[in-house]
C-alpha cells in the first residue's frame, strides 16, 4: 500500500518525465517547421511554458524530498526522439505532429488534474497550487491546437496540391 504522499511523489516524477518529453517533442517540431509560422510561434510559446512547468515540478519534488526519475526522464526523451524521427518519414508531418500534440496536451491535462486531486488528498497546498498554475497552460495549448487544426489542414492541403511547394513541414 502507498500513502497519498507516496503516490503524489511518484506522479510528480511521472509529470517531470512527461515535461521532459514535451520539451523534446516541441523543440523537434519547432525546428522542422518552415511553412506554418503561426503554428511555429505557438509551439515556441509553449516551449517557454513547458520550461516553466519543469521548474515548478522540480521545486515540488525537491520540497517533498524527492528527485526526478532518471529512467522515467530517459524513457520520455526516447519516446520524443522516436516520434520526431517517425514524423520526418511522413509526407503529412505537420498534420500528424499537430494531432499528436493535441493528444499529448490532453494527456498532460489529465495528469495535472490527477495531481491536483492527489495534492489535495495529501494536504500539499503548494503542489496543488503549482499544478493549478500549469493546468490552464495545457488546456490553452490543447484548445489552440483544436481550434487551428481546420486552418492548418486547409493550409497543408493547398500546399500539398501545389507541385512547387513543400507541404510536409
Amino acid at each position: 500500500m502507498a500513502t497519498p504522499q507516496e503516490n503524489l511523489l511518484d506522479w510528480l516524477r511521472d509529470a517531470h518525465a512527461m515535461e521532459q518529453q514535451a520539451e523534446q517533442m516541441l523543440k523537434a517540431q519547432s525546428k522542422r517547421l518552415e511553412h506554418y509560422p503561426q503554428l511555429k510561434a505557438r509551439i515556441d510559446q509553449h516551449i517557454e511554458e513547458t520550461l516553466g512547468q519543469q521548474k515548478l515540478i522540480d521545486e515540488c519534488l525537491q520540497r517533498l524530498g524527492g528527485e526526478a526519475s532518471t529512467m522515467k526522464d530517459l524513457g520520455g526523451k526516447l519516446m520524443a526522439f522516436g516520434q520526431a524521427v517517425g514524423g520526418t518519414l511522413m509526407s503529412d508531418e505537420v498534420i500528424k505532429g499537430a494531432m499528436a500534440g493535441y493528444v499529448f496536451e490532453n494527456m498532460e491535462i489529465a495528469s495535472y488534474t490527477v495531481l491536483i486531486a492527489a495534492a489535495q488528498a495529501a494536504g500539499d497546498t503548494q503542489t496543488q497550487k503549482a499544478c493549478e498554475t500549469i493546468l490552464p497552460q495545457e488546456v490553452a495549448m490543447a484548445q489552440w491546437l483544436l481550434d487551428h487544426l481546420p486552418q492548418l489542414t486547409e493550409a497543408f492541403l493547398q500546399r500539398s496540391a501545389d507541385p512547387d511547394k513543400e507541404a510536409k513541414k
